[in-house]
């Protein structure tokens, strides 16, 4: 890496550590976050009481069912659910897993329940297992969205008269940020007596997610997004959806996720919940002037740059830029070596060198350079400035380089 100094190059102002590099900006919130002091504290509250298997009957074991079922109340009270219907999973992908191969493996067949559906943006988790159920004897259905990564409800209205086991919609998109109008799919579902699935990985802790507001049947979440640790996640199931578990042996989680639960990752989830939920509106006011900030300062000073779902409802720390004239493959990587961590669209994304599908589907080609930067709770107004400088520089040399 180049040694900037505080001066830099044309006149640009650079921060530099004790040995001459340049203190790294992490705008990647939306791929994981760092563990708060909060959470790792009621984790090690948790792993120093000598924990117990909390399927165990003794006083050591009944300990930890008690903290196992206290987190699942709180993270059901933040979601306006019952205790009942939190399932608690290794992650987000697990929890679109169980919900879409879940529901397909207990109601679906010939005829009525013969197909399942998504939209066309969804994370991978979820496209990867409605292709499973394709595989597995299912009608695939594919829900277009527009240019600005929107889906219509009518183009599900229209997909519900052939009852589909479920119908996935993302809260959130996790590449370019738009909010799916998830209220009015959901609604259209219920009416129609066809599941609705949600993905909210994104959403959760950024906006409102309430499932006594929006009626959903299942929803997906993951802990490390919010401040939490990784290698849990829960999915919501409202009472008397059908589902077949993915794995088999006991009867945890009520039979859908068999296996000793990890109590203290449980309890951090809900701390990370719960402190996400105490600081969700004013973060997400806080997140949105910085966002705001960021992408003025990069359209003012970065020729044909495109805001990628501009005009649409987008979450508050999702920010995805594309830069003609500039190489995908290498506009990341570039931006790495200048201190600014950012992905090239999701994580799961990142390092691919097709173009992203969500892109695609927003009818982009992909030829230009794409990153996503996401913003958060650790995010300040200096590094927006630093970032859109490091920004900027990068882009110009690039360029450069490319009429040369």
């Amino acid at each position: 890496m180049e040694a900037w100094t505080a001066s830099g190059r044309r006149g640009i102002s650079r921060r530099a550590n004790r040995g001459g590099e340049m203190e790294p900006i992490y705008l990647d919130h939306a791929a994981t976050t760092a563990l708060r002091p909060e959470v790792r504290e009621a984790m090690l509250s948790v792993w120093g009481e000598g924990l117990g298997n909390p399927s165990s009957v003794h006083r050591l074991g009944r300990t930890s069912r008690s903290r196992l079922e206290e987190a699942r109340e709180r993270i059901a009270s933040i979601l306006g659910a019952k205790r009942t219907e939190i399932v608690f999973t290794g992650g987000g992908t697990e929890a679109d897993n169980l919900a879409i191969l879940g529901r397909w493996r207990a109601v679906g067949g010939a005829g009525e329940f013969g197909s399942v559906a998504c939209s066309a943006i969804e994370h991978k988790a979820v496209l990867g297992a409605v292709r499973q159920a394709g595989r597995e004897g299912a009608s695939v259905v594919i829900l277009g969205v527009d240019d600005r990564g929107e889906v219509d409800p009518s183009s599900v209205a229209e997909v519900l008269s052939t009852r589909p086991a479920v119908v996935s919609v993302m809260w959130g998109n996790n590449e370019v940020g738009t909010i799916q109008p998830v209220a009015e799919i959901a609604a259209l579902c219920r009416a129609a007596g066809v599941a609705f699935h949600t993905d909210a990985v994104q959403a959760f802790g950024r906006t409102k997610v309430r499932v006594d507001e929006i009626e959903c049947d299942l929803l997906s979440l993951s802990a490390h997004k919010i401040g939490g640790p990784t290698g849990i996640g829960a999915l919501y199931v409202r009472t008397g959806v059908e589902l077949d578990p993915l794995t088999f042996g006991g009867g945890q989680e009520r039979g859908y996720r068999p296996g000793t639960e990890n109590v203290a990752a449980a309890v951090g989830f809900a701390v990370a919940a719960e402190l996400a939920e105490r600081e969700r509106t004013s973060e997400a006011e806080r997140l949105t002037g910085l966002r705001r900030r960021l992408e003025t300062g990069l359209l003012d000073r970065v020729p044909g740059l495109i805001i990628n779902g501009q005009g649409a409802p987008r979450l508050p720390h999702v920010l995805s830029v594309s830069v003609p004239g500039v190489d995908p493959e290498s506009l990341v990587l570039m931006l790495d070596l200048e201190g600014l961590a950012v992905s090239s669209g999701s994580a799961c994304q990142s390092g691919a060198v097709e173009p992203s599908h969500v892109l695609v589907a927003m009818g982009r080609t992909g030829e230009e350079g794409t990153v996503r930067l996401s913003l958060g709770r650790t995010t300040t107004e200096q590094e927006i400035a630093d970032a859109i400088e490091r920004f900027v520089a990068v882009v110009d040399r690039a360029r450069a380089h490319a009429s040369a």
